[in-house]
């Protein structure tokens, strides 16, 4: 099962003085900017710290009176408690930032690495699974984990106990990426530390999400999401039906990542995911060789990515209560595209995006990975 290959988004030019690194920062931690936004913000003021002093007059042309930038000392905080975790800064469009995650839609702007630099040079494969896997299910995670690291591709997944910790135990000597939901220095759960720290070690562990930060249920989706979009192919070994793993099997189609899957017992409630993704159409995955076969026709392609939405054309744009009342009448809790609400409205773009803003810093609206909005 392939997703559609697209074209890739305009590059970023990345901060190249502390000044500009700390704006980027502030502005990514700001409240309500997520990547999208990010990215809208930067396009229209010219840079990060152009866009902070704007950001206030924003807020208060939405409504809201009490809105402050995230402040200089805070992410100078964040900045020094990622020194003494022995992380980096990955900031987006600079050499060290990962090409395959730059080439989506709404990349992270600011991305925090512990580890070897070299895992990701290698192509990567997502593994997931179920947290709950069987015994089968995790020898088969650690023999494709190890094979394809010997193959040359570094192993993705997400620190998860079950499957995830079975692909990154088996695939520590030939390089393995570790996408936390939280902190790079917040390893979670408890009990894979060791496994944690071992990948800090020997290979990397990756987040969008500032230091210190807990995990919480809302923060794994864009984990999975960034588990996607570093992996030529993820391949699902057990996920029960409506699990993480096959949210992170979406991620890939909707990037045009290939997904496969490992078939399990029908009467195995761990199985019925992956088994479901067979009949839709993914790979299905009895051994390496099947993941290289599949693989071999892209490795000497680059990554595919989204395409930018398409914009429609220009329409008479309406005064700006008139035109927030028809963006929230359209949108509801199910996320819409973007794109379709431009068609929706027959507006430009270029009229649309103030609003969408306002609206989104006003906490009436809310973006949702790959170009998606909806109502709060």
């Amino acid at each position: 099962m392939v997703g559609n290959t697209l074209s890739s988004p305009t590059p970023f030019t990345p901060p190249t003085t502390e000044e500009a690194r700390l704006s980027w920062l502030r502005l990514i931690r700001s409240r309500r900017v997520g990547p999208a936004t990010f990215q809208r913000l930067l396009a229209e003021h010219g840079s990060a710290a152009a866009a902070l002093d704007a950001l206030p007059g924003i807020a208060r042309a939405a409504g809201v009176e009490d809105y402050a930038p995230c402040p200089a000392d805070l992410a100078l905080h964040e900045m020094e408690a990622g020194l003494r975790k022995g992380a980096r800064l990955l900031f987006l469009g600079a050499p060290d930032y990962p090409a395959a995650l730059a080439a989506l839609s709404d990349p992270p702007p600011v991305l925090w690495a512990r580890g070897r630099a070299s895992t990701l040079a290698q192509p990567g494969i997502g593994l997931v699974g179920a947290r709950n896997a069987s015994s089968l299910g995790a020898r088969m995670a650690r023999k494709l984990a190890e094979g394809l690291g010997h193959h040359g591709f570094t192993i993705v997944s997400g620190l998860a106990r079950g499957i995830d910790a079975a692909a990154h135990g088996a695939a520590l000597k030939t390089g393995t990426i570790a996408v936390l939901a939280g902190g790079v220095d917040v390893l979670y759960p408890a009990e894979n530390e060791m496994l944690g720290a071992s990948i800090a070690d020997q290979g990397m562990l990756l987040s969008e999400q500032p230091m210190g930060l807990q995990p919480q249920a809302r923060h794994f989706p864009r984990r999975n999401r960034l588990i996607a979009g570093l992996s030529r192919a993820v391949v699902v070994v057990e996920a029960a039906e409506g699990s993480g793993s096959l949210i992170t099997a979406r991620d890939a189609l909707d990037q045009g990542r290939e997904v496969m899957a490992v078939p399990g017992h029908p009467m195995d409630a761990r199985a019925a995911g992956a088994n479901l993704l067979i009949r839709e159409g993914a790979r299905l995955v009895r051994s390496v060789e099947d993941v290289i076969e599949a693989l071999e026709h892209s490795l000497t392609e680059p990554a595919p990515a989204p395409q930018a939405p398409k914009r429609a054309g220009p329409g008479a744009a309406p005064d700006t209560l008139t035109l927030h009342r028809m963006i929230l009448d359209r949108l509801s809790a199910s996320p819409l595209p973007e794109d379709q609400l431009l068609r929706d409205l027959d507006l430009p773009a270029h009229a649309l995006a103030p609003a969408l803003l306002f609206l989104e810093l006003d906490g009436r609206i809310q973006r949702q990975p790959g170009g998606m909005l909806a109502r709060n």
